[in-house]
């Protein structure tokens, strides 16, 4: 294993992200044992007064963004962590809707690295220990902590918080979890605290889930049985939990599923928010990369959709929003997804295709993505070296009534909008 010097607190971030994707023999090394260690010598499994934990398959980033919102417009200090990120690492961390400067995360790394000793962390332990440093030393009054992978035994479940949530529940990270629904369940309600309110925005979800509750004897609320909603107009909704009722709430930009499931989060919390701060909140939520507009003519979509549940959204909205229009969809993904189903959801509506590699060791190559496409369409296919390649080839063979998606993964998102932002659009 490559041992890097010791960066310093005044050390720049690259040199910092360098060094933490060294430190540990694996990038991903599920358990809670080491992570633990450190969290609590350094003091930091309770950051703050309120701290939700959001895990579920899709739609944990746009449910915390969503909370995020209503909590700022009722006067609360937020700190959110999130990953993975588009562009840069500091998007992972947010205080009050705002990234922080590199400083911040790299005094933060330099605590972490003097905290923990000998004991290794992955870079995802690492980063999640230092962000909830960060929350620390902001003096944040709530806390939106989004999970990384899985529940049970991801690095956020080392914090004592107050609310559990699952927004929603598929097959993903098959490597990882494998491809058992129940599975799937049992370990993402791994998160669920005794006595404490736990959330379930999943439709009928696996009995594994309500089963893990029970057991812990935790508050359990399900979506369509102790909370639910309904669209009423293409402007308005209405959210209820038993004879508690929100009527006239204004659509958000963001999925309403997870909106559905925030509301009853924040339902059950005891802060004091108020049904204007929930309508405010709902109109100004926004989030990078899901359903993100950058261009009207032709129309330019991004969206991190990465499994055939998020492109099943993706399609359904696009659907709604977009009537008649020629889908061109630039694609890239990483080889351990589930490549033909994801595909298969998304081909029906397709014009045309610009599938990209990505780089890295997860990633899957343009030829791979071509071999998944090949099956649904007769379009003679090119294979582009990156994303950025092939969606400025998407530029040239659209029309202004067009609409090009740029799907499949946050790399691919991420390095179009560092493209689109790089050449002054």
């Amino acid at each position: 294993m490559k041992q890097n010097p010791i960066p310093q607190a005044t050390s720049p971030m690259s040199e910092w992200l360098d060094y933490l994707t060294h430190i540990h023999t694996s990038s991903i090394d599920l358990g809670l044992e080491r992570v633990s260690k450190v969290a609590t010598q350094a003091n930091l499994t309770k950051p703050a007064p309120t701290v939700i934990t959001v895990a579920g398959t899709n739609g944990k980033g746009s449910t915390c963004a969503l909370m995020e919102a209503i909590l700022l417009d009722a006067g609360y200090r937020v700190g959110v962590y999130s990953s993975p990120h588009l562009i840069q690492y500091n998007e992972r961390v947010r205080i009050n809707g705002q990234i922080l400067p590199d400083a911040k995360h790299t005094d933060a790394f330099s605590f972490i690295e003097v905290q923990r000793g000998e004991t290794t962390l992955s870079f995802f332990e690492f980063g999640t220990l230092a962000a909830l440093r960060l929350f620390q030393t902001e003096n944040v009054d709530v806390v939106l902590l989004e999970v990384g992978l899985g529940g049970r035994l991801d690095a956020t479940n080392v914090v004592n918080h107050d609310i559990s949530m699952i927004t929603s529940l598929a097959v993903d990270h098959v490597d990882w979890l494998g491809d058992d629904i129940n599975v799937i369940g049992f370990e993402k309600a791994g998160i669920f605290r005794s006595g404490k309110p736990a959330i379930c925005g999943q439709p009928k979800a696996p009995a594994t889930v309500a089963a893990h509750a029970d057991d812990i004897a935790a508050e359990f609320h399900q979506v369509g049985i102790q909370f639910d909603y309904e669209r009423c107009d293409d402007r308005t909704w209405r959210w209820w939990s038993g004879s508690f009722d929100l009527n006239d709430l204004p659509l958000p930009s963001l999925p309403l599923p997870n909106a559905a499931t925030a509301l009853m989060a924040l339902g059950v919390s005891e802060l004091d928010i108020s049904d204007v701060n929930i309508a405010n909140g709902l109109k100004n939520a926004q989030l990078p990369g899901r359903m993100q507009q950058i261009s009207q003519q032709p129309t330019i979509l991004l969206d991190v959709a990465h499994n055939p549940h998020s492109a099943q959204y993706l399609m359904k909205e696009l659907q709604v929003r977009y009537p008649q229009k020629s889908f061109h969809i630039v694609i890239g993904m990483l080889h351990d997804k589930d490549i033909d189903a994801t595909v298969a959801v998304l081909a029906p509506k397709v014009t045309a295709w610009y599938p990209a590699s990505l780089s890295g060791d997860r990633a899957a190559s343009a030829s791979e993505l071509c071999a998944a496409i090949r099956p649904h369409t007769e379009q003679a296919l090119t294979e582009f070296v990156n994303p950025a390649e092939a969606f400025e080839t998407a530029l040239t063979q659209v029309s202004a009534q067009d609409v090009i998606v740029v799907v499949g993964s946050f790399h691919t998102v991420g390095e179009v909008l560092s493209h689109w932002q790089s050449r002054g659009a």
